[in-house]
């Protein structure tokens, strides 16, 4: 990626300057948050008109993850005053608006690994071989949807062949873990609309359209590509301190060696790096949109990108498959469905980085 920064020219953005370069950048992202933001509060009440919101949502906190990190790895460009202040705001509002998709996303996760666990064994993979989990994950969830299912049904012990304890465990853990995420999922949607009529909200939005058609600049001459490569560095330091060789094992039982904890610190500590990873190449492929445009990015960086999040996607269902085990007077039953859950999403987190150390090595190949 390095190689590919620096056939520019010493500017760091083909023939203009790198201010230009970076003011188009991010007046680009403005239009499109305020653009996501109209359509937001145009959107009906129906259920089309709910859908088009949440999709405007989701639009918005892409364009204000974009405007807030390349705020970040370019600040010796602008004023620092401004984007000192900016930034923090952005980084609330897109935590904000992120978590009722995340629990959604994680309610579709754990009920369609209960589904697959309870019901009939599929054809398996080839051995050392997660990729296939990964491609399915949220499959049958997103299908759900489309079809207006409430959730995948859990089968019964007859259609499944499953024993009536485990079939019957696995549909109380999935009554519960419904009631709990949906509830959580209604109280992000409450915050964000509160959100979305703050005075910081407001404020927020003011800085946008401000920046939509007038980005300031420090002043600074310095080039795009030095910054760029400092972002780059910064990743790679924080990816070689990945435990990458045990990753490179699949299925190397890593992502379970805290398994039976009795708090939720140790997968924490161990998950920690590698959700440092994913915000710092998130960070890296902003700036190369920067630099060579959304059409140009690296393919491997993607891939790279979308295990970690698939990484955590599943290490955060984990942790609610856990939370829901530790509820009050629950069924033997259900404990320990929600007990191989808890297993299960714990090996999609090493498979996730399995697929990562992978994708890794062949971009580090290619650059070298």
């Amino acid at each position: 990626m390095a190689q590919q920064h620096h056939e520019m020219t010493s500017t760091g953005a083909g023939t203009g300057t790198a201010g230009e370069a970076l003011t188009a950048y991010l007046q680009d992202q403005a239009t499109e948050f305020l653009r996501s933001l109209r359509l937001h509060r145009e959107s009906s009440t129906d259920a089309q008109g709910a859908e088009e919101s949440l999709e405007a949502a989701r639009s918005l906190r892409r364009a204000a993850r974009r405007i807030g990190g390349t705020l970040h790895t370019f600040r010796p460009l602008l004023d620092a005053e401004w984007a000192s202040s900016l930034r923090p705001e952005l980084a609330w509002l897109s935590g904000t608006l992120a978590q009722e998709h995340a629990y959604a996303i994680r309610l579709d996760r754990l009920l369609e690994a209960l589904h697959r666990l309870s019901g009939p064994s599929p054809v398996p993979a080839p051995a050392g071989d997660p990729r296939p989990a990964l491609a399915a994950s949220g499959a049958a969830g997103r299908t759900a949807r489309q079809n207006g299912w409430a959730q995948p049904p859990v089968p019964s012990a007859a259609d499944s062949g499953t024993p009536r304890g485990l079939a019957v465990g696995a549909a109380k853990a999935a009554a519960l873990l419904e009631r709990q995420l949906t509830l959580a999922r209604t109280r992000a949607h409450s915050t964000a609309l509160q959100a979305f009529g703050s005075s910081r909200f407001h404020a927020v939005a003011d800085h946008v359209a401000v920046l939509a058609s007038e980005v300031p600049l420090s002043g600074a001459t310095e080039s795009l590509v030095p910054l760029a490569d400092q972002a780059e560095a910064t990743l790679a330091e924080a990816v070689a301190a990945l435990p990458l060789g045990q990753a490179g094992h699949p299925y190397n039982a890593g992502a379970l060696s805290h398994g039976l904890a009795p708090t939720d610190t140790a997968p924490d500590a161990q998950d920690a790096p590698w959700l440092k990873v994913r915000s710092l190449l998130r960070l890296s492929r902003y700036a190369q949109e920067v630099l060579v445009g959304h059409d140009r990015t690296d393919s491997r960086i993607a891939d790279a990108s979308h295990a970690l999040n698939v990484h955590r996607e599943a290490a955060s269902a984990a942790a609610a498959a856990a939370r829901a085990a530790r509820t009050p007077r629950i069924a033997p039953a259900t404990a320990y469905a929600l007990g191989v859950l808890h297993a299960d999403q714990r090996h999609e987190v090493e498979a996730a980085r399995f697929v990562f150390q992978r994708a890794w090595l062949r971009e580090e190949a290619r650059v070298r």
